[in-house]
């Protein structure tokens, strides 16, 4: 990996790095390649709990798409690249393990939508959101029309996407951009953390709540429920289950089997 680095934490955490500091870690082709392999390897990991994606450098989470390799691309190109950049955001989402977003810095256009793909995001006071795509005749194409509309409604959504507008973390945590805000320089700490109380749950039960989350939105509430009682069966027929009521009932903590 030339782009990204790859990393296991204690409690099965895994973590993924953004490692172009020198480009504001701009998503290229490379990156998107890159980190598509990384995540679909995690999604396939038991002993993976939760990922943290995290950035390197200073200045970005990640400015975006890599405008200056697409500068020298064809439309043929950018319609082959197109394919590449789908799938990288499409294994963020697929990941059945929760992600955390660790932010700081700028995390504009698809490093917006990087962090907007993952379950929960954690921003430190440096922090600038937006999707500034129609600013230079784009639109947002890694989910972030979409991924903007789930997460602060359709008003706030458009007035993101329609004007490419910057928003600082005051406005972003107002907003509904941000799930916990940090002191500088403690993105990456505080994600960490977060994720290694999510691990320290149920694997079983941890992922079957992520899908109850994710297939329960936008649905009607009687299908909802439905999705919602599939998780809770997928948790309540485990082996996780048996093994947290004897961990409850003998005052120890669980040794969650995971199945």
């Amino acid at each position: 990996m030339e782009t990204i680095r790859v990393s296991r934490h204690p409690g099965g955490v895994a973590e993924i790095t953004l490692s172009r500091p020198a480009a504001m870690n701009a998503v290229s082709t490379a990156m998107a390649g890159e980190l598509t392999r990384a995540c679909t390897e995690i999604a396939a990991e038991p002993e993976v709990r939760v990922l943290v994606l995290s950035a390197a450098g200073q200045r970005a989470f990640s400015a975006g798409a890599d405008l200056k390799e697409r500068a020298g691309m064809t439309d043929a190109d950018i319609l082959r690249q197109r394919h590449a950049i789908r799938a990288v955001f499409g294994a963020v989402l697929a990941l059945p393990q929760p992600a955390v977003a660790a932010v700081h810095g700028f995390a504009l256009g698809g490093g917006c939508e990087l962090a907007l793909s993952c379950d929960l995001v954690v921003a430190d006071d440096t922090a600038v959101f937006g999707l500034p795509e129609v600013t230079v005749g784009l639109v947002p194409g890694g989910g972030g029309t979409q991924l903007a509309l789930r997460r602060l409604g359709p008003g706030r959504a458009a007035d993101l996407v329609l004007t490419g507008r910057r928003v600082g973390i005051d406005e972003a945590e107002r907003l509904g951009l941000v799930d916990r805000r940090v002191a500088a320089g403690q993105d990456g700490p505080a994600a960490l953390e977060l994720a290694g109380q999510i691990a320290a749950n149920s694997p079983v039960a941890v992922r079957a709540a992520k899908r109850a989350l994710r297939h329960g939105w936008g649905v009607s509430l009687e299908a909802g429920l439905d999705v919602e009682d599939a998780a809770w069966r997928t948790a309540a027929l485990s082996a996780d289950r048996r093994e947290g009521i004897a961990a409850f009932v003998e005052k120890r903590k669980p040794a969650w089997p995971g199945r």
